[in-house]
Order: C-alpha cells, then sequence, then structure tokens
C-alpha cells in the first residue's frame, strides 16, 4: 500500500512582488552629463564607458529597470518554489511566459534608452557607424 501524497500547501503569491526591491544596489550621486547639458537637463548617472564616450543613464529609468529587474528575481524565486513543490507542469509554464514577457519590456526600456542617449550621442560625436554596429551586433545576438 503506498503512503497517501501530502496535502499541497498554497503556493506563493508570485504576482504581488513588491516594487521596492529589498536587495537593490545603491545609486552612485547624479551628475549632468556635458554634452547633454544643452538639450537635457536631466539627471543622469555614469556608469561605465562606451565605445568611446561615457555611458549615461537617466538616473529615473536606471532605478525602473533596476527595479522591475528585482521584481523578475522575486517571480523567478516563485516559480523555482513552485517547481520545488511539485506544482502543475502548466501552472509553471504560465509564469515562465510571465517573467519571459517582463523580460522583453525591460530589454525594450534598456534599447530606448541606448537610441535616445547613445545612438544621439554618437551622431552628434561623428562616430554613428560604430554605435550603429555596435547595436546591430548585440541585437542579433538578443534576437536570436
Amino acid at each position: 500500500m503506498t503512503a497517501p501524497k501530502p496535502i499541497p500547501t498554497p503556493s506563493p503569491n508570485i504576482h504581488s512582488a513588491s516594487s521596492t526591491p529589498t536587495n537593490s544596489p545603491s545609486l552612485p550621486p547624479h551628475t549632468t552629463h556635458p554634452e547633454n547639458s544643452e538639450s537635457r537637463d536631466r539627471p543622469v548617472v555614469e556608469s561605465h564607458s562606451h565605445d568611446g564616450h561615457p555611458h549615461v543613464h537617466n538616473e529615473e529609468s536606471l532605478k525602473r529597470v533596476v527595479n522591475r529587474l528585482s521584481r523578475i528575481e522575486g517571480h523567478i524565486r516563485g516559480i523555482k518554489t513552485m517547481v520545488q513543490d511539485s506544482r502543475p507542469c502548466p501552472d509553471v509554464l504560465v509564469q515562465i511566459a510571465a517573467v519571459r514577457g517582463a523580460l522583453d519590456r525591460v530589454a525594450r526600456l534598456i534599447l530606448d534608452e541606448h537610441l535616445d542617449e547613445c545612438v544621439g550621442r554618437a551622431a552628434q560625436e561623428g562616430n554613428i557607424e560604430q554605435e550603429l554596429h555596435a547595436l546591430k551586433s548585440a541585437l542579433d545576438r538578443f534576437l536570436h
């Protein structure tokens, strides 16, 4: 005679992840990028060099991306718990699809900012061909 199956415990509500990340990195103080100071008065956070010019993120955009990634991270932990709790495969697959969609939306935010900031700056600096080549290469890897 086989032992009865354990009663499933309620799964964590993986849809109600907090919009405030618990372990988000602190942001460096913002600065205004000198090349954009005439056209944009937005604070930006410098993060790293990018093909000959500093790569800059709008502070608000950076926070938005980090917050979304933190929510996705929590969602993935919820999916892991679902698998460990032997939840039905279709339920797990639906949650994986939700994470894919969320990652695609984050990628779109990053792409939009790259087009606005980096490609625009490259056009002003005269190295648009190099920037477009790098963007096409990144998109090839992203889309395949």
